[in-house]
């Protein structure tokens, strides 16, 4: 299948909504208790058993109407379901949480191991949407590693010391956010690394 351009409103609705449903599931299921099986499971872990569906559901709607998936996406999906899985299966919400930790942990690894290689492997991911010099993507990729180990490790203390209202919440809005913010830094402060593309409308008139 092709890659075919959609909606922009609508890939961020394929892509922001399983996460915002899995807040609004668990706020509503928290302080139930539901039994399948003869096994009762807390809210928390019917509200990530039911965010494994709506994901794939999700990212499946997006490939159909799009013809790709990034490898992020994949990634991802393939953590929800493997850490979601584990987590309905051996009745302990802990797995949902330490996926987290796990994601941001690897991503950090990746790219430190290309920066011991002496390169940018996150420029192999994104070269094409953000046209940056080499010393430009060695900067952003050194300190976006660092920023993921950042992250790991605070959820590794927000999951094992706050509640679970509090992770849903950090989870949900506060990573995502903090990871925004910084990424808007880091491009503002790396605006001389960028590369103009030339314009061509600009060059012809010219001629």
């Amino acid at each position: 299948m092709s890659e075919r351009n959609i909606n922009p409103i609508v890939k961020q609705v394929l892509e922001l909504g399983p996460p915002l449903l899995f807040f609004v599931a668990y706020l509503r299921m928290r302080d139930e208790t539901y039994t399948f099986g003869g096994t009762e499971y807390s809210g928390f872990i019917a509200a990530a058993g039911l965010f494994v569906p709506i994901l794939l559901a999700s990212m499946a709607v997006l490939w159909f109407l799009t013809g790709k998936l990034s490898r992020m996406q994949v990634f991802t999906v393939v953590m929800v379901v493997v850490f979601g899985g584990l987590t309905v299966w051996l009745n302990d919400e802990r797995f949902f949480k330490i996926k987290t930790t796990l994601v941001y942990g690897l991503f950090a690894g990746i790219l430190g191991v290309g920066l011991l290689q002496g390169r940018s492997y996150l420029a192999w991911v994104m070269a094409e949407f953000l046209p940056m010099d080499d010393a430009g993507w060695m900067k952003l990729t050194k300190r976006l590693a660092l920023f993921f180990a950042g992250l790991a490790i605070a959820n590794e203390v927000v999951w094992r010391t706050m509640s679970d209202d509090a992770w849903v919440k950090i989870e949900t809005f506060g990573f995502p956010i903090i990871m925004f913010v910084f990424l808007w830094v880091q491009i503002m402060a790396l605006q001389s690394h960028l590369i103009e593309e030339p314009d061509d409308k600009t060059e012809s008139d010219a001629d």
